[in-house]
């Protein structure tokens, strides 16, 4: 697939940042139920399309999937849109045992939340556009594109507007206002988290879905 390999790098820093087409290598097998090897394995094959940026991430047609899908999976001959009484929520958190932290609250509360979980900011911003999730929660001090990087190129994706934010940090205040601040809307929580507060949350947003999306 012949794509510029700089798209993506410059996508992150356009006025209209937008990358609802394209999806990475996790979200692929997440929305084709494989492992991200064997998503790999069918992108060396040439059964799926993908190209590399200049950094060296793999990015994945969505359009791609759907043929995928389409040729392999006949009963699932189209992404299938998450139910409307399902709460989409991404979490970016780069220790892996706080991921596990926060999988295994989200398991305990069984609440009806389709959750993604992404080790870095640079894997969120490829797939966030393609996901439109309801909820998004996030560290901010990440190698790389941090968190506030990643706020910044989120606040210029109009169609990411509605999307709910929530912050988790141990950074001060000071800091966090001396890179820009946080979008307007954002919740910012001090680590460690108050998980009951988090909970109560999740459950009310969840709440407030079902209401409007009937």
């Amino acid at each position: 697939m012949s794509r510029d390999p700089k798209s993506f790098e410059a996508a992150i820093t356009a006025p209209d940042f937008s990358s609802e087409d394209y999806c990475g290598t996790s979200y692929a097998a997440k929305l084709l139920g494989l492992s991200v090897a064997t998503v790999q394995s069918l992108v060396e094959k040439g059964e799926i399309e993908a190209w590399k940026t200049l950094g060296g991430h793999r990015r994945i047609a969505l359009q791609s999937i759907n043929a995928y899908l389409a040729k392999n999976s006949p009963q699932l001959s189209r992404l299938i849109p998450t139910p409307n009484t399902v709460c989409r929520v991404l979490l970016v958190e780069d220790d892996e045992n706080t991921r596990e932290l926060y999988r295994c609250q989200f398991e305990e509360w069984d609440l009806p939340v389709d959750c993604t979980w992404m080790p870095s900011a640079l894997e969120a911003l490829m797939d966030i556009a393609s996901m439109r999730p309801d909820l998004l929660i996030t560290d901010l001090s990440m190698p790389g594109v941090d968190g506030i990087e990643m706020l910044k190129a989120l606040k210029r994706n109009q169609q990411l507007a509605d999307m709910q934010i929530i912050v988790i940090s141990g950074l001060p205040a000071e800091a966090i206002a001396a890179r820009g601040g946080l979008p307007l809307h954002a919740q910012m929580l001090q680590k460690p988290v108050n998980l009951d507060w988090l909970h109560g949350y999740v459950s009310a947003l969840v709440a407030a879905n079902r209401s409007w999306r009937r």
